[in-house]
């Protein structure tokens, strides 16, 4: 077949040897034929078979570094979407200040809720760590561009996916979910009055008050994943001033261009196994579209952006709204450069 290619900061892409967020090479779709059934092993085969992703010995020390906090994503995820908060027994108990059994109900509720919401915030401290490990390897002057890190890193690529997918779901999970800030501030301000009482609170041993305060500036921000992976990108930058900038926002750009001409193109998105997949890919493109916003001096909307944004956010309209109006909110509220005289108002007008 003839192959199409994509322009980006490191060079051109087959995307006959691009499979969905990882690359394999021809020999490997030969050697996977069953998995594909009908799919001839010469064509762009676009699907979720990110098992065959397998380290290389280079690449193992940072993958089991990575998969180990990755194990514990879904169930993350899982405990926020049945988060449901102590809204019932806060109420009541606001209502009836003078209710000791009512007070003691808020409390007893809030007490658990607030366990999970620091598993929460310690887990974004973990993800951080891990995407410094990958983005130290995929930005390494081990090879010429970021074309060849993401054909010879192909597990290390797919991480690097699956942590933008987490962030951005997470984040949708949190947006939608007010009980957490209500749950957190309830939980600080009873505290607060506990100690001026001089009445002991178990609870302070779960969440004593600097790990509280960090708790709260984290969940303060509409995006907290998303702002802990773009703090953690740019002090990845800063720390490593002996690396070109280049290294990394070429890694940002070359993905985001292949999750766009992926899911825009018709004989590609109809392979699509799922519309799960189709979220994946919308999930990493604005992902790293942020990341590189953060990064990249100029920002991902600037006219030297190597980030084609007008195709980007022409392929997030052309969803079905209600499952893309987090994503585009993300563009519209988290990005750095969104709002500066550069930008073109034409892609003002798009995220209107």
């Amino acid at each position: 077949m003839a192959r199409r290619h994509i322009a980006s900061g490191g060079g051109n892409i087959s995307l006959d040897v691009f499979f969905c967020g990882t690359f394999f090479q021809p020999k490997n779709l030969y050697q996977n034929r069953d998995a594909f059934e009908s799919c001839p092993p010469d064509l762009v085969v676009v699907c979720y078979c990110f098992s065959d992703a397998q380290p290389t010995d280079a690449e193992r020390e940072v993958w089991e570094q990575v998969d180990t906090v990755l194990k514990d994503a879904k169930g993350i995820l899982d405990e926020l979407q049945a988060y449901k908060g102590a809204g019932q027994e806060i109420r009541e108990a606001i209502q009836n200040p003078n209710d000791e059994a009512l007070q003691e109900q808020a409390w007893a509720a809030v007490g658990p809720l607030v366990g999970k919401l620091k598993k929460f915030y310690e887990f974004s401290q973990r993800l951080e760590a891990a995407l410094h490990s990958l983005l130290g390897a995929l930005t390494s002057e081990t090879y010429d561009d970021p074309t060849q890190h993401l054909e010879r890193e192909q597990a290390l690529a797919k991480q690097f996916a699956e942590i933008l997918h987490f962030t951005l779901r997470f984040d949708e999970l949190k947006m939608t979910n007010p009980a957490i800030q209500n749950d957190f501030s309830y939980y600080r301000r009873t505290l607060s009055r506990m100690r001026i009482n001089n009445v002991p609170a178990e609870a302070e041993n779960e969440v004593n008050n600097e790990l509280a305060n960090r708790i709260s500036l984290f969940y303060a921000d509409a995006t907290p994943m998303l702002k802990t992976l773009s703090d953690g990108t740019t002090k990845f930058v800063s720390e490593n001033k002996n690396l070109p900038i280049e290294n990394t926002t070429d890694v940002l750009s070359t993905m985001a261009s292949i999750c766009k001409v992926m899911l825009e193109t018709p004989e590609y998105r109809s392979r699509f196994s799922s519309e799960e997949t189709v979220s994946f890919c919308l999930r990493v493109m604005v992902g790293v579209i942020i990341l590189y916003d953060y990064v990249h001096p100029v920002g991902a909307f600037a006219k030297s952006s190597k980030i084609d944004m007008k195709g980007c956010i022409k392929v997030l309209k052309d969803q079905p709204p209600n499952s893309v109006e987090g994503l585009l909110n993300a563009l519209r509220y988290t990005t750095k450069h969104l709002n500066d005289e550069s930008t073109n108002k034409t892609i003002k007008s798009m995220l209107q």
